[in-house]
């Protein structure tokens, strides 16, 4: 048994943040019903592959809120849990706000910033978020490899707050308000760090012991020999022992100068064997597929058509 069986997920957002919380929900049981507009979500045009990956085995449901309201009311009434994107005051408008529903409903705004102050109502999309939690201050102007503030502080972070208002949903029987801000989770990924750092930008290039290097083959070898130990038996490994003293020196971009010379000179599956085995930290930079052969789960199937479902909830709600 799943932990998550038997409760019911309507999920009204659109995009990424929303619709991979309640992939994740999904993968732990729930049964998710997308409440989608007559367009339906423009990520089934703009991107059909990401869509049947985050949304494949979900049930699909078109509402034209504006026009028929009850409709959507009433599944989300039936919900456990129900996810929404909308910027802030949106949902409310068109009927289908935390205070239309049930109080044992577990309620979840994912946003930009929050539900109220001066940048609520602020358009906004990963990228903007990280902008503003000072999370790309380290790497502008490369753009971030995965969508942190979308997946991490927006999705991942829906999750656990939904569980743990579950949670207390089974001690009090009351369901929860609750409210994710993309931002202000993103900047707490980073807060940690104000501080200050014993190195400058101690894990985003500020060491040579950390950093992704060429090689001969035009591929990519990750090191994170961070440890002293790792470090001094990858020194020894490439054949230059006497790099191993200067893991903390002052000047680490002639440190990297040096191990990107060496590693330039053979093939990563060549790094890749000499290591194999070693407590050195060292890896590859893989391409999505080769990830996916040795990390990822079976290919997704294809997502409910637009609307496919729509017909059988309307004859469960009466409508």
């Amino acid at each position: 048994m799943q932990p998550l069986e038997g409760l019911l997920v309507v999920d009204l957002t659109r995009h990424l943040p929303g619709p991979f919380a309640s992939r994740e929900l999904l993968r732990l049981g729930a049964r998710v019903v997308r409440l989608e507009s007559p367009e339906g979500d423009p990520l089934r045009g703009i991107a059909p592959e990401w869509d049947a990956a985050l949304n494949a085995g979900k049930e699909s449901v078109v509402c034209d809120l504006k026009a028929e309201p009850e409709l959507g009311r009433a599944l989300c009434s039936r919900a456990d849990v129900v996810l929404e994107g909308f910027r802030p005051g949106v949902a409310a408008r068109l009927g289908v706000g935390a205070d239309d529903l049930p109080d044992r409903v577990v309620y979840c705004s994912i946003t930009g910033f929050g539900a109220d102050g001066a940048h609520a109502s602020r358009v906004g999309h990963d990228l903007n978020y990280l902008g503003w939690a000072g999370a790309l201050a380290d790497t502008a102007p490369a753009p971030p490899p995965v969508q942190v503030a979308d997946l991490g502080a927006g999705a991942q972070a829906a999750v656990v707050e939904i569980l743990a208002a579950l949670l207390e949903r089974g001690r009090t029987g009351r369901g929860s308000r609750l409210v994710v801000s993309m931002t202000h989770g993103a900047h707490r990924f980073v807060a940690h760090r104000l501080g200050g750092e014993p190195v400058p930008r101690l894990l985003t290039g500020g060491l040579a012991c950390y950093r992704t290097y060429a090689t001969q083959d035009g591929r990519y070898l990750t090191v994170g020999a961070l440890e002293e130990k790792f470090f001094r038996r990858l020194c020894e490994l490439i054949g230059r022992p006497e790099l191993a003293g200067r893991q903390f020196d002052a000047d680490q971009d002639a440190l990297a100068r040096e191990l990107a010379d060496v590693f330039e000179r053979r093939a990563l599956a060549d790094w890749l064997a000499l290591v194999d085995g070693e407590d050195v930290a060292v890896g590859p930079v893989a391409t999505l597929e080769e990830a996916a052969a040795t990390f990822g789960g079976p290919p997704p199937q294809a997502a409910a058509r637009l609307g496919h479902h729509t017909a059988a909830w309307r004859d469960e709600l009466g409508f």
